[in-house]
Protein backbone atom coordinates (compact mmCIF):
# COMPACT_ATOMS: atom_id res chain seq x y z
CA UNK A 1 0.00 0.00 0.00
CA UNK A 2 1.22 3.53 -0.68
CA UNK A 3 2.37 5.68 1.69
CA UNK A 4 -0.97 8.24 0.41
CA UNK A 5 -3.27 5.65 0.40
CA UNK A 6 -1.73 4.79 4.21
CA UNK A 7 -2.23 8.45 5.52
CA UNK A 8 -5.74 8.21 4.24
CA UNK A 9 -6.59 5.25 6.29
CA UNK A 10 -5.17 6.55 9.28
CA UNK A 11 -7.12 10.24 9.65
CA UNK A 12 -10.10 11.05 10.13
CA UNK A 13 -10.79 13.21 7.64
CA UNK A 14 -10.03 10.17 4.93
CA UNK A 15 -13.87 10.44 3.58
CA UNK A 16 -13.11 14.00 2.55
CA UNK A 17 -10.94 13.00 0.06
CA UNK A 18 -12.47 10.30 -0.83
CA UNK A 19 -16.32 11.90 -1.03
CA UNK A 20 -16.80 14.38 -3.11
CA UNK A 21 -20.22 14.81 -3.64
CA UNK A 22 -22.17 18.42 -2.10
CA UNK A 23 -24.17 15.97 0.16
CA UNK A 24 -20.85 15.08 2.48
CA UNK A 25 -19.72 19.14 1.70
CA UNK A 26 -22.69 19.72 3.67
CA UNK A 27 -22.55 17.28 6.70
CA UNK A 28 -18.62 18.14 6.49
CA UNK A 29 -18.79 21.73 7.49
CA UNK A 30 -20.56 24.35 5.37
CA UNK A 31 -23.13 24.11 3.51
CA UNK A 32 -22.42 23.33 -0.70
CA UNK A 33 -24.03 26.38 -1.25
CA UNK A 34 -21.65 28.38 0.83
CA UNK A 35 -18.78 26.37 0.29
CA UNK A 36 -17.00 28.86 -2.57
CA UNK A 37 -17.00 31.34 0.53
CA UNK A 38 -14.51 29.53 2.82
CA UNK A 39 -11.38 31.14 3.26
CA UNK A 40 -9.25 28.05 3.72
CA UNK A 41 -5.85 29.90 2.83
CA UNK A 42 -4.76 29.91 6.40
CA UNK A 43 -5.29 26.54 6.97
CA UNK A 44 -3.20 23.05 7.04
CA UNK A 45 -1.92 22.26 4.10
CA UNK A 46 -1.11 18.11 2.80
CA UNK A 47 2.98 19.00 4.13
CA UNK A 48 1.11 19.82 7.88
CA UNK A 49 -0.10 16.00 7.90
CA UNK A 50 2.69 14.45 6.65
CA UNK A 51 4.87 16.10 9.27
CA UNK A 52 2.49 15.53 12.24
CA UNK A 53 1.85 11.87 11.35
CA UNK A 54 2.79 9.07 12.86
CA UNK A 55 2.51 5.66 11.13
CA UNK A 56 1.62 2.65 13.55
CA UNK A 57 2.17 -1.08 12.58
CA UNK A 58 -1.58 -1.43 12.40
CA UNK A 59 -1.94 1.93 10.98
CA UNK A 60 -4.06 2.77 14.69
CA UNK A 61 -2.93 5.65 17.44
CA UNK A 62 -1.20 4.93 20.62
CA UNK A 63 -4.11 4.45 23.15
CA UNK A 64 -2.19 7.44 24.85
CA UNK A 65 -1.83 9.42 22.07
CA UNK A 66 -3.43 13.05 22.79
CA UNK A 67 -5.41 14.44 20.17
CA UNK A 68 -4.43 17.31 18.61
CA UNK A 69 -6.63 19.43 16.17
CA UNK A 70 -3.98 22.36 14.98
CA UNK A 71 -6.25 23.96 12.97
CA UNK A 72 -8.06 24.91 16.14
CA UNK A 73 -5.03 26.93 18.23
CA UNK A 74 -5.52 30.14 17.07
CA UNK A 75 -10.05 29.71 17.48
CA UNK A 76 -10.78 32.32 20.54
CA UNK A 77 -14.19 32.37 21.85
CA UNK A 78 -13.34 36.29 22.75
CA UNK A 79 -15.52 36.00 25.54
CA UNK A 80 -18.96 34.92 24.11
CA UNK A 81 -21.32 34.19 26.51
CA UNK A 82 -23.04 30.30 25.80
CA UNK A 83 -26.41 29.57 27.12
CA UNK A 84 -27.19 25.28 27.39
CA UNK A 85 -30.50 24.01 26.67
CA UNK A 86 -30.12 20.30 27.26
CA UNK A 87 -32.59 17.84 26.63
CA UNK A 88 -33.09 13.88 27.29
CA UNK A 89 -31.10 11.51 29.44
CA UNK A 90 -28.28 11.84 31.70
CA UNK A 91 -25.88 11.03 28.81
CA UNK A 92 -26.73 14.42 27.55
CA UNK A 93 -26.00 16.43 30.71
CA UNK A 94 -22.60 14.49 30.95
CA UNK A 95 -21.75 15.55 27.02
CA UNK A 96 -22.55 19.20 27.98
CA UNK A 97 -20.32 19.16 30.25
CA UNK A 98 -17.32 17.82 27.95
CA UNK A 99 -18.78 20.84 25.76
CA UNK A 100 -18.15 23.11 28.16
CA UNK A 101 -15.13 21.88 28.84
CA UNK A 102 -14.06 22.36 25.29
CA UNK A 103 -15.57 26.01 24.51
CA UNK A 104 -14.38 27.29 28.04
CA UNK A 105 -10.56 25.92 27.13
CA UNK A 106 -11.42 28.59 23.77
CA UNK A 107 -12.30 31.78 25.78
CA UNK A 108 -15.72 31.25 25.92
CA UNK A 109 -17.68 32.05 28.76
CA UNK A 110 -21.30 30.27 30.47
CA UNK A 111 -24.38 32.16 31.08
CA UNK A 112 -27.62 30.71 33.34
CA UNK A 113 -29.58 33.98 31.44
CA UNK A 114 -30.42 33.44 28.17
CA UNK A 115 -31.12 37.33 27.59
CA UNK A 116 -27.08 37.74 27.75
CA UNK A 117 -26.19 34.66 25.33
CA UNK A 118 -24.55 35.17 22.51
CA UNK A 119 -24.61 31.60 21.68
CA UNK A 120 -27.58 29.14 22.57
CA UNK A 121 -26.59 25.56 22.04
CA UNK A 122 -29.01 22.77 22.15
CA UNK A 123 -28.41 19.58 23.44
CA UNK A 124 -30.97 17.63 21.46
CA UNK A 125 -32.34 13.28 22.32
CA UNK A 126 -33.69 11.68 19.30
CA UNK A 127 -35.13 8.25 21.39
CA UNK A 128 -38.61 9.18 20.86
CA UNK A 129 -40.64 12.01 18.91
CA UNK A 130 -41.91 13.77 21.92
CA UNK A 131 -38.45 14.45 22.65
CA UNK A 132 -38.03 15.76 19.39
CA UNK A 133 -41.11 17.64 19.13
CA UNK A 134 -40.26 19.77 22.39
CA UNK A 135 -36.64 20.45 20.70
CA UNK A 136 -38.84 21.99 17.11
CA UNK A 137 -40.98 24.07 19.68
CA UNK A 138 -38.31 25.77 21.50
CA UNK A 139 -36.44 26.03 18.22
CA UNK A 140 -39.04 28.39 17.30
CA UNK A 141 -39.18 30.57 20.54
CA UNK A 142 -35.23 31.01 19.81
CA UNK A 143 -36.22 32.05 16.08
CA UNK A 144 -37.98 34.99 17.57
CA UNK A 145 -35.16 35.68 20.31
CA UNK A 146 -33.03 35.96 17.90
CA UNK A 147 -34.80 38.06 15.09
CA UNK A 148 -35.30 40.68 18.30
CA UNK A 149 -31.58 40.47 19.15
CA UNK A 150 -30.57 41.29 15.02
CA UNK A 151 -32.27 44.74 15.63
CA UNK A 152 -30.12 45.71 18.49
CA UNK A 153 -27.37 47.55 16.76
CA UNK A 154 -24.76 47.22 19.97
CA UNK A 155 -24.78 43.13 20.71
CA UNK A 156 -23.29 40.11 18.74
CA UNK A 157 -25.73 38.30 15.94
CA UNK A 158 -27.36 35.56 17.98
CA UNK A 159 -26.07 32.42 16.95
CA UNK A 160 -28.05 28.91 17.66
CA UNK A 161 -26.60 25.89 17.36
CA UNK A 162 -28.03 22.24 17.51
CA UNK A 163 -25.73 19.28 19.19
CA UNK A 164 -26.50 15.71 19.72
CA UNK A 165 -28.80 12.72 18.68
CA UNK A 166 -30.95 15.01 16.90
CA UNK A 167 -28.54 16.72 14.93
CA UNK A 168 -26.92 13.28 13.88
CA UNK A 169 -30.45 12.26 12.62
CA UNK A 170 -31.86 14.88 10.91
CA UNK A 171 -28.28 16.39 9.28
CA UNK A 172 -29.36 18.97 6.80
CA UNK A 173 -33.21 18.80 7.52
CA UNK A 174 -32.39 21.23 10.61
CA UNK A 175 -31.05 24.14 8.37
CA UNK A 176 -33.48 23.79 5.59
CA UNK A 177 -36.89 23.12 8.40
CA UNK A 178 -35.13 25.35 10.59
CA UNK A 179 -33.52 29.06 8.89
CA UNK A 180 -32.57 30.37 12.22
CA UNK A 181 -29.93 27.11 13.27
CA UNK A 182 -26.27 28.15 12.84
CA UNK A 183 -24.26 25.14 13.67
CA UNK A 184 -24.99 21.54 13.63
CA UNK A 185 -23.02 19.44 15.39
CA UNK A 186 -23.27 15.81 15.95
CA UNK A 187 -22.18 13.46 19.32
CA UNK A 188 -19.03 12.88 18.26
CA UNK A 189 -17.76 16.18 16.35
CA UNK A 190 -18.06 18.34 19.46
CA UNK A 191 -14.24 18.67 19.28
CA UNK A 192 -14.68 20.64 15.88
CA UNK A 193 -17.47 23.14 17.92
CA UNK A 194 -14.68 26.17 17.98
CA UNK A 195 -14.46 25.86 14.24
CA UNK A 196 -17.99 25.31 13.62
CA UNK A 197 -18.82 28.50 15.72
CA UNK A 198 -16.03 30.46 14.17
CA UNK A 199 -17.34 29.55 10.30
CA UNK A 200 -20.84 30.91 12.00
CA UNK A 201 -19.23 34.21 12.63
CA UNK A 202 -19.39 35.00 9.06
CA UNK A 203 -23.16 34.42 8.58
CA UNK A 204 -22.59 30.73 7.43
CA UNK A 205 -24.21 27.21 8.44
CA UNK A 206 -22.06 25.07 9.80
CA UNK A 207 -22.46 21.44 9.87
CA UNK A 208 -20.44 18.09 11.12
CA UNK A 209 -21.95 15.32 11.91
CA UNK A 210 -19.56 12.71 10.79
CA UNK A 211 -19.17 9.59 13.40
CA UNK A 212 -16.38 8.16 14.89
CA UNK A 213 -15.00 4.88 15.13
CA UNK A 214 -13.18 5.77 18.46
CA UNK A 215 -13.95 9.26 19.92
CA UNK A 216 -14.70 9.04 23.48
CA UNK A 217 -13.41 12.55 24.76
CA UNK A 218 -10.97 10.80 27.07
CA UNK A 219 -8.88 12.81 27.17
CA UNK A 220 -11.46 15.78 27.73
CA UNK A 221 -11.73 16.74 31.72
CA UNK A 222 -15.59 17.19 31.63
CA UNK A 223 -16.81 20.58 33.80
CA UNK A 224 -19.73 20.28 35.33
CA UNK A 225 -22.63 22.35 35.11
CA UNK A 226 -23.89 22.35 38.50
CA UNK A 227 -20.73 23.07 40.58
CA UNK A 228 -23.21 22.93 43.81
CA UNK A 229 -24.33 19.37 43.40
CA UNK A 230 -23.07 16.62 45.14
CA UNK A 231 -23.49 14.06 42.33
CA UNK A 232 -21.80 13.59 39.05
CA UNK A 233 -21.90 11.49 35.91
CA UNK A 234 -18.99 9.49 34.41
CA UNK A 235 -19.21 8.38 30.74
CA UNK A 236 -17.39 5.22 30.48
CA UNK A 237 -18.32 4.59 26.84
CA UNK A 238 -20.19 5.59 23.78
CA UNK A 239 -22.40 4.26 21.38
CA UNK A 240 -24.17 0.95 21.01
CA UNK A 241 -24.00 -2.45 18.93
CA UNK A 242 -26.96 -3.74 20.33
CA UNK A 243 -29.43 -3.04 17.55
CA UNK A 244 -32.29 -3.74 19.21
CA UNK A 245 -35.05 -3.16 16.47
CA UNK A 246 -36.87 -0.17 18.36
CA UNK A 247 -34.00 1.86 18.99
CA UNK A 248 -32.08 4.41 16.97
CA UNK A 249 -28.78 5.53 18.81
CA UNK A 250 -26.75 2.98 16.89
CA UNK A 251 -27.45 5.20 14.17
CA UNK A 252 -27.18 8.69 16.31
CA UNK A 253 -24.49 7.61 18.25
CA UNK A 254 -22.21 5.31 16.34
CA UNK A 255 -20.40 1.77 17.32
CA UNK A 256 -19.68 0.83 20.72
CA UNK A 257 -16.06 1.87 22.40
CA UNK A 258 -14.58 2.43 26.07
CA UNK A 259 -12.91 4.82 27.60
CA UNK A 260 -9.53 3.43 28.69
CA UNK A 261 -9.51 2.69 32.14
CA UNK A 262 -7.30 5.04 33.53
CA UNK A 263 -8.91 8.25 31.90
CA UNK A 264 -11.71 6.93 33.98
CA UNK A 265 -10.58 6.53 37.28
CA UNK A 266 -8.32 10.03 36.69
CA UNK A 267 -11.85 11.74 36.41
CA UNK A 268 -12.78 9.90 39.40
CA UNK A 269 -10.06 11.03 41.44
CA UNK A 270 -10.84 14.86 40.52
CA UNK A 271 -14.38 14.82 41.41
CA UNK A 272 -12.92 13.10 44.53
CA UNK A 273 -10.84 15.83 45.66
CA UNK A 274 -13.95 18.42 44.63
CA UNK A 275 -16.49 16.97 47.28
CA UNK A 276 -18.20 14.70 45.17
CA UNK A 277 -19.66 12.01 47.17
CA UNK A 278 -21.46 10.03 44.33
CA UNK A 279 -20.58 9.26 40.75
CA UNK A 280 -22.87 7.71 38.32
CA UNK A 281 -21.21 5.60 35.05
CA UNK A 282 -22.60 6.20 31.99
CA UNK A 283 -22.82 4.36 28.57
CA UNK A 284 -25.82 2.96 26.53
CA UNK A 285 -24.92 -0.50 27.50
CA UNK A 286 -22.05 0.11 30.93
CA UNK A 287 -22.05 -3.59 31.08
CA UNK A 288 -20.06 -4.57 28.09
CA UNK A 289 -17.80 -2.42 28.92
CA UNK A 290 -14.38 -3.18 27.62
CA UNK A 291 -10.81 -1.59 27.99
CA UNK A 292 -9.02 -3.18 24.56
CA UNK A 293 -5.83 -1.52 25.29
CA UNK A 294 -5.36 -3.62 28.29
CA UNK A 295 -4.87 -7.31 27.25
CA UNK A 296 -4.93 -8.72 30.81
CA UNK A 297 -8.12 -8.87 33.01
CA UNK A 298 -8.48 -9.51 36.95
CA UNK A 299 -11.66 -11.97 36.94
CA UNK A 300 -11.86 -15.42 35.30
CA UNK A 301 -14.77 -15.30 32.89
CA UNK A 302 -13.64 -14.11 29.56
CA UNK A 303 -17.26 -13.31 28.60
CA UNK A 304 -19.73 -11.17 29.84
CA UNK A 305 -22.84 -13.25 28.43
CA UNK A 306 -25.37 -14.44 31.32
CA UNK A 307 -26.91 -17.82 30.65
CA UNK A 308 -30.02 -17.23 28.51
CA UNK A 309 -29.02 -14.48 26.32
CA UNK A 310 -27.73 -13.86 23.07
CA UNK A 311 -26.78 -11.04 20.86
CA UNK A 312 -26.62 -10.23 16.90
CA UNK A 313 -23.09 -8.89 17.30
CA UNK A 314 -19.48 -10.66 18.11
CA UNK A 315 -18.51 -10.36 21.38
CA UNK A 316 -15.55 -8.58 22.10
CA UNK A 317 -12.29 -10.40 23.65
CA UNK A 318 -9.80 -9.46 26.33
CA UNK A 319 -8.99 -6.63 27.62
CA UNK A 320 -10.49 -5.15 30.83
CA UNK A 321 -14.39 -5.92 31.39
CA UNK A 322 -17.43 -4.16 33.61
CA UNK A 323 -16.18 -6.03 36.57
CA UNK A 324 -12.56 -4.75 36.75
CA UNK A 325 -13.54 -0.96 36.08
CA UNK A 326 -16.52 -1.30 38.99
CA UNK A 327 -13.46 -2.79 41.09
CA UNK A 328 -10.56 0.11 40.81
CA UNK A 329 -13.42 2.78 40.48
CA UNK A 330 -15.27 1.97 43.75
CA UNK A 331 -11.73 1.62 45.66
CA UNK A 332 -10.81 5.67 44.80
CA UNK A 333 -13.13 6.39 47.52
CA UNK A 334 -14.73 4.28 49.79
CA UNK A 335 -17.16 7.34 51.08
CA UNK A 336 -17.89 7.93 47.16
CA UNK A 337 -21.26 5.68 46.24
CA UNK A 338 -20.92 4.58 42.97
CA UNK A 339 -24.18 3.67 40.24
CA UNK A 340 -24.22 2.69 37.14
CA UNK A 341 -26.54 3.43 33.95
CA UNK A 342 -27.67 1.62 31.56
CA UNK A 343 -26.60 -1.81 31.27
CA UNK A 344 -28.59 -4.53 29.10
CA UNK A 345 -29.80 -7.79 31.20
CA UNK A 346 -27.14 -10.39 29.12
CA UNK A 347 -24.40 -8.45 30.63
CA UNK A 348 -24.16 -9.53 34.48
CA UNK A 349 -21.67 -12.22 34.79
CA UNK A 350 -21.90 -12.82 38.69
CA UNK A 351 -18.76 -11.10 38.97
CA UNK A 352 -20.78 -8.25 38.78
CA UNK A 353 -22.99 -9.11 40.89
CA UNK A 354 -20.51 -10.25 43.71
CA UNK A 355 -18.96 -6.80 43.63
CA UNK A 356 -21.87 -5.33 43.89
CA UNK A 357 -22.76 -7.26 46.90
CA UNK A 358 -19.32 -6.67 48.85
CA UNK A 359 -18.81 -3.13 48.40
CA UNK A 360 -20.56 -0.60 50.88
CA UNK A 361 -19.95 2.22 48.51
CA UNK A 362 -21.71 0.47 45.04
CA UNK A 363 -25.37 1.26 45.11
CA UNK A 364 -27.14 -2.31 45.46
CA UNK A 365 -29.60 -0.59 43.19
CA UNK A 366 -29.84 -2.32 39.09
CA UNK A 367 -31.18 -0.70 36.32
CA UNK A 368 -32.64 -3.62 34.15
CA UNK A 369 -34.60 -2.58 31.39
CA UNK A 370 -36.89 -5.43 30.39
CA UNK A 371 -39.17 -3.16 27.57
CA UNK A 372 -41.51 -5.66 27.85
CA UNK A 373 -43.05 -8.95 29.40
CA UNK A 374 -43.92 -11.16 26.31
CA UNK A 375 -41.31 -13.41 24.66
CA UNK A 376 -42.68 -13.07 21.30
CA UNK A 377 -42.41 -9.39 21.29
CA UNK A 378 -38.74 -9.27 23.04
CA UNK A 379 -38.12 -11.54 19.71
CA UNK A 380 -39.12 -8.72 17.58
CA UNK A 381 -37.42 -6.26 19.67
CA UNK A 382 -34.60 -8.49 19.29
CA UNK A 383 -33.42 -7.95 22.97
CA UNK A 384 -31.78 -11.21 23.11
CA UNK A 385 -33.70 -12.90 25.65
CA UNK A 386 -36.77 -13.87 26.68
CA UNK A 387 -39.58 -14.02 29.46
CA UNK A 388 -37.76 -16.89 31.15
CA UNK A 389 -34.48 -15.75 31.10
CA UNK A 390 -35.26 -12.47 32.36
CA UNK A 391 -37.15 -13.59 35.53
CA UNK A 392 -34.04 -16.32 36.26
CA UNK A 393 -31.59 -13.73 36.37
CA UNK A 394 -33.82 -11.53 38.94
CA UNK A 395 -34.00 -14.62 40.87
CA UNK A 396 -30.13 -14.95 40.30
CA UNK A 397 -29.27 -11.47 41.04
CA UNK A 398 -31.41 -10.72 44.72
CA UNK A 399 -30.23 -14.65 45.71
CA UNK A 400 -26.43 -13.15 45.69
CA UNK A 401 -27.74 -9.32 46.66
CA UNK A 402 -30.68 -9.92 49.19
CA UNK A 403 -31.68 -6.20 49.58
CA UNK A 404 -31.19 -5.76 45.92
CA UNK A 405 -33.64 -2.88 44.65
CA UNK A 406 -34.42 -2.87 41.08
CA UNK A 407 -35.68 0.04 38.07
CA UNK A 408 -36.44 -0.56 34.47
CA UNK A 409 -37.84 1.03 31.03
CA UNK A 410 -40.63 -0.75 29.81
CA UNK A 411 -42.65 0.18 25.98
CA UNK A 412 -46.60 -0.57 25.09
CA UNK A 413 -47.65 -0.72 21.51
CA UNK A 414 -44.46 -2.14 19.89
CA UNK A 415 -45.10 -3.30 16.76
CA UNK A 416 -47.42 -6.42 16.09
CA UNK A 417 -48.38 -6.00 20.11
CA UNK A 418 -51.43 -8.09 20.90
CA UNK A 419 -53.27 -7.42 24.00
CA UNK A 420 -52.66 -10.63 25.63
CA UNK A 421 -49.05 -9.75 24.77
CA UNK A 422 -49.39 -6.63 26.78
CA UNK A 423 -51.16 -8.63 29.82
CA UNK A 424 -47.86 -10.54 30.16
CA UNK A 425 -45.60 -6.86 30.86
CA UNK A 426 -48.16 -5.99 33.31
CA UNK A 427 -47.80 -9.23 34.48
CA UNK A 428 -44.05 -8.63 34.83
CA UNK A 429 -44.12 -5.57 36.33
CA UNK A 430 -45.99 -7.00 39.22
CA UNK A 431 -44.21 -9.79 39.52
CA UNK A 432 -40.73 -8.12 40.25
CA UNK A 433 -41.76 -5.00 42.10
CA UNK A 434 -39.45 -2.18 40.70
CA UNK A 435 -38.67 0.65 42.51
CA UNK A 436 -39.47 2.51 40.05
CA UNK A 437 -40.08 2.16 36.35
CA UNK A 438 -39.78 4.39 33.13
CA UNK A 439 -42.68 3.87 30.57
CA UNK A 440 -43.20 4.67 26.61
CA UNK A 441 -45.60 4.46 24.54
CA UNK A 442 -43.89 3.18 21.12
CA UNK A 443 -42.43 5.74 19.05
CA UNK A 444 -41.16 4.56 15.37
CA UNK A 445 -38.04 6.01 14.44
CA UNK A 446 -36.23 6.06 10.65
CA UNK A 447 -33.58 4.11 9.91
CA UNK A 448 -33.95 1.23 12.66
CA UNK A 449 -35.11 -2.34 12.00
CA UNK A 450 -38.58 -1.59 12.62
CA UNK A 451 -38.97 0.96 10.52
CA UNK A 452 -37.19 -0.85 7.44
CA UNK A 453 -38.93 -4.35 8.15
CA UNK A 454 -42.20 -3.79 10.35
CA UNK A 455 -45.44 -1.97 10.43
CA UNK A 456 -46.34 0.08 13.68
CA UNK A 457 -50.19 -1.14 13.44
CA UNK A 458 -50.60 -0.52 17.02
CA UNK A 459 -53.50 2.52 16.94
CA UNK A 460 -52.68 5.17 18.73
CA UNK A 461 -55.71 5.44 21.15
CA UNK A 462 -54.54 1.67 21.97
CA UNK A 463 -51.17 2.98 23.01
CA UNK A 464 -52.27 5.49 25.09
CA UNK A 465 -54.64 3.16 26.80
CA UNK A 466 -51.87 0.78 27.49
CA UNK A 467 -49.74 3.56 28.55
CA UNK A 468 -52.10 4.67 31.31
CA UNK A 469 -52.58 1.30 32.61
CA UNK A 470 -48.69 0.48 33.00
CA UNK A 471 -48.93 3.86 34.20
CA UNK A 472 -51.59 2.93 37.45
CA UNK A 473 -49.46 -0.50 37.51
CA UNK A 474 -46.20 1.48 38.29
CA UNK A 475 -47.88 3.25 41.11
CA UNK A 476 -49.61 0.90 42.83
CA UNK A 477 -46.32 -1.11 42.88
CA UNK A 478 -43.95 1.28 43.53
CA UNK A 479 -46.50 2.66 46.50
CA UNK A 480 -46.30 -0.87 48.21
CA UNK A 481 -42.94 -1.10 47.72
CA UNK A 482 -41.97 2.21 49.43
CA UNK A 483 -44.89 1.25 52.07
CA UNK A 484 -42.92 -1.27 53.04
CA UNK A 485 -40.14 0.87 54.23
CA UNK A 486 -42.32 2.44 57.03
CA UNK A 487 -40.11 1.78 60.07
CA UNK A 488 -36.64 0.84 58.56
CA UNK A 489 -33.57 2.96 58.80
CA UNK A 490 -31.80 3.89 55.48
CA UNK A 491 -28.71 5.74 54.79
CA UNK A 492 -29.60 8.81 52.96
CA UNK A 493 -27.06 11.31 50.44
CA UNK A 494 -28.51 14.60 51.24
CA UNK A 495 -28.80 16.92 48.20
CA UNK A 496 -30.40 20.02 49.43
CA UNK A 497 -33.35 21.88 51.00
CA UNK A 498 -36.50 20.44 49.77
CA UNK A 499 -38.25 22.42 46.41
CA UNK A 500 -41.66 22.20 48.27
CA UNK A 501 -40.40 23.38 51.90
CA UNK A 502 -37.40 25.58 53.15
CA UNK A 503 -38.04 23.63 56.71
CA UNK A 504 -36.98 20.62 54.65
CA UNK A 505 -34.32 18.39 53.21
CA UNK A 506 -34.13 16.02 50.43
CA UNK A 507 -31.59 13.13 49.69
CA UNK A 508 -31.79 9.64 48.22
CA UNK A 509 -31.43 6.57 49.41
CA UNK A 510 -29.38 3.13 48.04
CA UNK A 511 -32.41 2.88 45.68
CA UNK A 512 -32.22 6.24 44.16
CA UNK A 513 -35.38 6.80 45.87
CA UNK A 514 -36.13 10.59 47.23
CA UNK A 515 -36.51 10.99 50.91
CA UNK A 516 -37.74 14.19 52.63
CA UNK A 517 -37.02 14.85 55.99
CA UNK A 518 -37.06 17.62 58.66
CA UNK A 519 -34.38 20.42 58.77
CA UNK A 520 -33.38 20.15 62.09
CA UNK A 521 -29.42 19.74 63.88
CA UNK A 522 -29.06 16.00 64.31
CA UNK A 523 -26.05 13.68 66.63
CA UNK A 524 -22.84 13.85 64.77
CA UNK A 525 -22.52 9.67 65.11
CA UNK A 526 -25.13 7.23 66.59
CA UNK A 527 -22.97 7.38 69.98
CA UNK A 528 -22.86 11.30 69.91
CA UNK A 529 -24.57 13.91 72.20
CA UNK A 530 -23.43 16.84 69.97
CA UNK A 531 -25.61 18.01 67.38
CA UNK A 532 -24.75 19.98 64.33
CA UNK A 533 -26.20 20.85 61.38
CA UNK A 534 -27.35 19.02 58.37
CA UNK A 535 -25.63 19.94 54.89
CA UNK A 536 -25.95 19.06 51.09
CA UNK A 537 -23.27 16.25 50.76
CA UNK A 538 -23.81 14.96 54.24
CA UNK A 539 -24.45 10.86 54.63
CA UNK A 540 -27.69 10.67 57.38
CA UNK A 541 -29.62 8.06 58.22
CA UNK A 542 -33.27 8.47 58.85
CA UNK A 543 -35.90 6.47 59.68
CA UNK A 544 -38.78 6.14 57.43
CA UNK A 545 -42.17 7.42 58.71
CA UNK A 546 -44.98 7.67 55.75
CA UNK A 547 -44.21 6.82 52.20
CA UNK A 548 -46.45 7.28 48.86
CA UNK A 549 -45.35 6.11 44.75
CA UNK A 550 -43.32 8.97 44.70
CA UNK A 551 -40.99 9.07 47.36
CA UNK A 552 -40.78 8.09 51.32
CA UNK A 553 -40.68 10.78 54.53
CA UNK A 554 -38.75 10.32 57.41
CA UNK A 555 -36.79 11.73 60.72
CA UNK A 556 -32.72 12.37 60.05
CA UNK A 557 -31.75 10.00 63.33
CA UNK A 558 -27.87 10.90 63.26
CA UNK A 559 -25.15 11.59 61.30
CA UNK A 560 -22.77 8.62 59.57
CA UNK A 561 -21.01 7.31 56.59
CA UNK A 562 -20.61 4.87 54.12
CA UNK A 563 -18.10 2.67 55.86
CA UNK A 564 -20.04 3.25 59.34
CA UNK A 565 -23.70 2.18 58.22
CA UNK A 566 -22.55 -0.61 55.85
CA UNK A 567 -24.89 -1.55 53.31
CA UNK A 568 -25.78 -4.43 55.09
CA UNK A 569 -28.57 -2.78 57.17
CA UNK A 570 -30.59 -1.08 54.23
CA UNK A 571 -33.70 -2.19 53.02
CA UNK A 572 -35.87 -5.32 53.10
CA UNK A 573 -35.06 -8.38 51.48
CA UNK A 574 -37.11 -7.78 48.49
CA UNK A 575 -37.47 -11.47 47.66
CA UNK A 576 -39.88 -12.00 50.90
CA UNK A 577 -41.76 -8.90 50.22
CA UNK A 578 -42.25 -10.23 46.60
CA UNK A 579 -43.27 -13.08 47.96
CA UNK A 580 -46.26 -11.51 49.81
CA UNK A 581 -47.40 -9.44 47.20
CA UNK A 582 -47.45 -11.41 44.05
CA UNK A 583 -50.00 -14.10 45.75
CA UNK A 584 -52.52 -10.86 46.25
CA UNK A 585 -51.17 -9.32 43.01
CA UNK A 586 -54.49 -7.91 40.76
CA UNK A 587 -54.12 -7.81 36.77
CA UNK A 588 -55.95 -4.80 35.97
Amino acid sequence: MSLSLRILRYFPCRRFFQRRNNSFLRNFGVSASLQHKANIKDGPGLEHFLANSVIHKDLEPPPEAEVIIPYLDQISGDGQKVFFDVYGCQMNVNDTEVVWSILKNKGYEKTEDIRFADIILVVTCAIREGAETKVWNQLRNYRGIKNARAKLKDRLPLKIGVLGCMAERLKEKLVEKEKSVDIVAGPDSYRDLPRLLAISRDNQTAVNVMLSHDETYADVMPIRLNESSRSAFVSIMRGCDNMCSYCIVPFTRGRERSRPIASIVEEIKVLSEQGIKEVTLLGQNVNSYRDLSEQQHFFSAETNMAKGFKTVYKIKKGGLRFADLLDKVSLVDPEMRIRFTSPHPKDFPDEVLHLINERDNICKNIHLPAQSGNSEVLQRMRRGYTREAYLELVDHAREIIPNLSLSSDFICGFCGETDAEFDETITLMEGVMYNWMYIFPYSLREKTHAHRRMEDNVPLEVKKSRFERMSVTMRQTTERLNKSQIGRKQLILVEGTSRKSKLDYAGRNEANLKVIFPAEPIPESVASVSCREIKAGDYVVVEVRSANSQSLQGKALYHSSVREYGSSAVGPDTRELRAKETQSAVVI
